[in-house]
């Protein structure tokens, strides 16, 4: 599935073109859709894959509501035009999110990542208190709540890595605050039987941000590039909003956990090879690759869906291409080298 994309469009148009099995789940499964949070670096195509996927599956009109602060009215009139309905909410207004539309099947993506040493209570309230909220609200859904691959602690990196039965000792308080929002919304869950499904997601690869974007930015510009985080796992941007959508399917009461990436674990410093054969450079280090990393076994997730359609070989060449012919970034680094849990 190797592309190359003129523009920012084009990327987009991939990027919420759905898969097989998205149709499917849609012709599974009736009703209209809310996805919370949706103004964030997956939403607006996650949004988009969830219309285009309804009108694949056929049968009556069904809608689809991108929930967001939209601080940027740019992306909330992008999503309108493409046939996404968009409400403004701030999602820890309870009052507010009362009156949001109903809807059966809902994806929650809200979460705050960066900032939390400066402001850990604005990160506990947007990870913990705005699911609960929700969760609160469509307590008769099925509820697909994004989480993350930092609810584990570190592993050994010559050991298997985290399924989702190993406990959730994490670090730091971005990786802690997730763990609350799952407790807390399973907490709700299991108040109303709402079905659900915490999605916990890394990492999530594109050409205008993610791990590779992050390498090879460091390459191109002669930057070293940190290995004490040796190892990753990475999934393309489209593999990973199909599985969010075909999850609500999984969704179940007790909650289900799964861990959603490539099976195939990342050398760093390989990417960082790669990258730099081309875009011509040769990749400068810093460190060492640490004894241990943040490892995930995702083979439940690839047995339910099936090996992602982009391979990593393929994700990294998308990705060159578009910055070695100077493609849009969206400026935001993903510290995935951080190994405190500090962000």
């Amino acid at each position: 599935m190797l592309e190359s994309f003129a523009d920012v469009e084009a990327l987009e148009e991939h990027l919420s073109r759905p898969t097989r099995g998205v149709v499917e789940t849609f012709q599974r499964l009736e009703g209209d859709v809310v996805i919370l949070g949706a103004g964030g670096k997956m939403g607006p195509t996650l949004s988009r894959m969830v219309r285009r996927g309804l009108d694949a599956a056929g049968g009556r009109a069904r809608r689809v509501t991108a929930v967001s602060r939209f601080s940027d009215p740019q992306a909330r009139l992008a999503l309108e035009r493409h046939g996404v309905a968009t409400v403004a909410c701030d999602l820890m207004d309870e009052e507010a999110v009362r009156r949001l539309p109903d809807a059966p099947l809902v994806i929650h993506m809200t979460g705050q990542k960066f900032g939390t040493t400066d402001a850990p209570e604005r990160t506990w309230a947007v990870n913990a208190l705005a699911p609960a909220i929700a969760a609160r609200r469509y307590g008769r859904s099925r509820f697909v709540l994004f989480s993350t691959g930092c609810v584990y602690p570190l592993l050994p990196v010559t050991g298997p890595g985290a399924d989702e039965s190993t406990p959730l000792t994490p670090l730091g308080e971005y990786a802690n605050a997730c763990v609350a929002r799952e407790r807390i919304v399973a907490y709700e869950a299991s108040r109303s039987g709402m079905p659900l499904l915490h999605f916990r997601l890394c990492y999530a690869v594109e050409p205008r941000y993610g791990v590779i974007h992050d390498v090879a930015r460091a390459v191109a510009r002669g930057r070293p590039v940190d290995l004490g985080m040796g190892y990753v796992h990475l999934i393309w941007q489209r593999d990973a909003s199909a599985r969010a959508i075909q999850s609500l399917a999984l969704a179940g009461s007790p909650p289900v956990a799964l861990n959603v990436t490539g099976v195939e674990r990342v050398p760093v410093r390989w990417l960082a090879e790669q990258c730099g054969e081309r875009l011509g450079r040769a990749p400068v280090y810093s460190g060492v690759e640490g004894s241990e990393a943040w490892l995930w076994d995702a083979r439940v997730s690839e047995r339910h869906f099936g090996p992602p359609e982009a391979t990593t070989e393929e994700a990294v060449a998308m990705v060159c291409d578009w910055i070695g012919r100077g493609g849009a970034s969206l400026g935001r680094p993903t510290h995935f080298e951080v190994r405190d849990g500090a962000f």
